[in-house]
């Protein structure tokens, strides 16, 4: 005697309403229109431009790259913009990431008052922040330059060192760092060994958006540059005249760089998880 096995029906996916492409239709729509110029910039910066007028696009060449430094002024533009965001981020870490750490973990006098006076200053737009440290240089009769631009960057970047890390010390488990220190460990190897890994990805988050900040920052260093030339200033100053294909290139290696620190950051972050 035999008996028939039946197979079990196969389940159908129930067919998706169009309602739903909407929200990833909309999503990549939004990420192209803010990538286009982007875009636009990569491309042109392999355009074979016959003149100083980089517009229309007109061959294609690897020229530019190679002759990247051929403009001086440009050079040395790009020169004081990339070692003063690489200095403004390092001291706004150091700052930033204390003052995050202490707001995010004690309770103290005037705690209130210190997150409202860092939020303040996320929320002032530039032009005040440029013209009111312009009244400062002026009446201490400091004289505009690099050091005054890398002040004026450290000043803007400091806030959003410190809500980064700030966010991430909240998240924390306070209970490690306590583990650390009952198994004999000094506060200095638990802070090295605990607390520092842990709030890394802030850590690293912030120093992305200070060098971020600092590169392209253009109002409140046109105030406070002096005969000091960065980048952004040096482009806006030719853009009257035409635009050279080098910008587009170095605005291409900047970009690129930045990305491979934004992945850095996500990588290591997940590594953190794991």
């Amino acid at each position: 005697m035999t008996t028939s096995v039946k197979s079990a029906p196969v389940a159908r996916r129930p067919k998706r309403k169009w309602t739903y492409y909407i929200l990833p239709v909309y999503t990549w729509a939004v990420l192209l229109y803010l990538c286009l110029p982007i875009f636009v910039m990569i491309l042109f910066g392999f355009n074979n431009t016959k003149g100083r007028y980089n517009i229309t696009f007109q061959g294609f060449t690897l020229k530019w790259y190679k002759e990247l430094f051929a403009i001086g002024g440009l050079t040395d533009a790009l020169k004081n913009s990339l070692t003063i965001a690489v200095l403004a981020t390092i001291i706004s870490v150091a700052i930033g990431g204390a003052l995050g750490m202490a707001l995010g973990r004690y309770r103290f006098r005037g705690k209130g008052g210190v997150s409202l006076v860092v939020f303040a200053q996320i929320a002032t737009p530039e032009l005040v922040l440029g013209t009111s440290l312009l009244s400062l240089f002026l009446t201490l009769n400091i004289p505009r330059g690099y050091w005054t631009i890398l002040l004026a960057h450290i000043m803007f970047c400091i806030p959003f060192v410190a809500v980064t890390v700030q966010a991430r010390v909240a998240g924390l488990d306070g209970s490690l760092r306590e583990a650390a220190l009952d198994l004999g460990a000094t506060p200095m190897v638990a802070f090295r060994k605990v607390t520092l890994p842990m709030i890394m990805p802030g850590i690293l988050a912030g120093a992305l958006l200070s060098f971020a900040l600092s590169i392209d920052d253009f109002v409140t260093t046109s105030f406070n540059a002096g005969q000091t030339v960065t980048f952004p200033l040096w482009v806006y100053g030719s853009s009257r005249l035409g635009i050279p294909a080098q910008v587009n290139v170095m605005g291409t290696l900047i970009f690129l760089f930045g990305v491979i620190l934004a992945a850095y950051s996500i990588l290591a972050g997940r590594r953190k998880k794991n």
